[in-house]
């Protein structure tokens, strides 16, 4: 236990925006912290609603740069001068960079860099030279990291396919998703209007506003849900597609039963009281949400995307899971759920994604030996 405590465990993340990957990291640090470990967070930029949520204890070093590539320098010095056991990234911008730098700075820290969502998706998304660069980078650095952690198994085995990395490599821990603070508040009381007693159910759906979520096809759908129940849809997130999902919205004369009010401190109240979750995307790495609804006890839709979902509902036995970017699989699983037929979880669903489970798995995986 005292080699434990001595041990120094360091984070890099961009930012600390709203998005699921630094959720999960957060949840790891805090986790971490309270095994007594000594953590560091390295950002490229400190910033975002996760920074907060930080554990007092945790040093947070700022590299104040905007872009990650220009935090090499720092993050050399930064390896050279404090020297962590372990370093554990997220995002493959920043698994480039935090590679690059121990390559350079010949830093006897052990890096391991995690794998949030399909590579093959986001070789897709980007522009074709760009994603052509990052899978060559990714193929080259990745083999020099101390592990690869894929936080499912549909991303490790979408991962080695696409990079044509072997197994062997890489390991799969699932997120730490569930914790205390997701079931405390919950129980808040929620102060909206759509939610009081005799109003109409609410569908719930939280993500970036993001081509990846593909909310405009869960618009499409509640349209169609909208011509035969008396429904609300209320998408929780912010990001790029704001305004194009608020002229469908406008297009589809919904603006009176549909609020998109950005993100928002506690969503989880939103999810605990909501008539169906739903997750609408066309590509996913672990779904954080969708297992934080699961463990709420929460009706599920949700598309059979790469990859997450499937795993998590257990191929349909503790939610409906409906074809990618089919709009009327999506009216159909809604309506339902709205019609009453409810899908009861156990709690052994979600036991797999409990913080102090994961925290053990990462500290076996990154300290081997020194965690007993």
């Amino acid at each position: 236990m005292n080699k434990l405590k001595e041990s120094k465990i360091a984070f890099f993340l961009p930012n600390l925006s709203g998005g699921g990957a630094e959720k999960v990291m957060v949840n790891l640090a805090n986790g971490f912290v309270e095994k007594g470990i000594l953590v560091d967070f390295v950002l490229s930029s400190a910033e975002g609603p996760n920074l907060k949520k930080l554990h007092s204890n945790i040093n947070v070093v700022d590299l104040n740069r905007k872009r990650v590539i220009f935090c090499l320098p720092g993050l050399l010095s930064y390896l050279l001068k404090n020297k962590p056991r372990v370093l554990l990234s997220a995002l493959d911008h920043a698994n480039i960079v935090v590679l690059l730098a121990k390559i350079l700075a010949r830093s006897k820290t052990d890096i391991y860099v995690s794998v949030h969502t399909t590579v093959s998706g986001v070789k897709k998304s980007v522009k074709r030279l760009k994603g052509r660069v990052i899978l060559f980078l990714v193929r080259k650095l990745y083999p020099m990291s101390s592990g690869i952690v894929a936080v499912s198994d549909g991303v490790a085995d979408d991962f080695c396919k696409t990079t044509l990395i072997t197994k062997d490599l890489v390991s799969t821990i699932y997120n730490p998703v569930v914790t205390s603070d997701v079931f405390e508040k919950a129980n808040q009381v929620l102060d909206h209007p759509w939610f009081k007693v005799g109003s109409p159910p609410v569908i719930v759906s939280v993500g970036r506003l993001t081509d990846a979520k593909d909310f405009s096809n869960l618009i499409r759908a509640f349209w169609h849900v909208r011509q035969n129940h008396e429904a609300r849809l209320l998408i929780l997130g912010e990001g790029e597609l704001r305004q194009e999902l608020t002229g469908l919205v406008k297009e589809l004369d919904l603006e009176q039963d549909i609020d998109m009010p950005g993100f928002v401190e506690n969503p989880y109240q939103y999810i605990k009281n909501a008539s169906v979750f739903v997750l609408s995307s066309k590509r996913e790495g672990l779904p954080t949400v969708l297992i934080e609804a699961m463990a709420l006890q929460v009706p599920l839709v949700s598309t059979r995307c790469k990859s997450g979902p499937v795993e998590i509902l257990d191929n349909g036995k503790w939610g409906r899971l409906v074809k990618v970017e089919d709009t009327q699989a999506l009216v159909d699983g809604i309506e339902e759920s709205l019609a009453g037929n409810k899908i009861e979880v156990s709690s052994s669903a979600w036991k797999p994604f409990l913080l102090e489970n994961v925290v053990d798995s990462y500290l076996r995986l990154l300290l081997g030996g020194q965690h007993e």
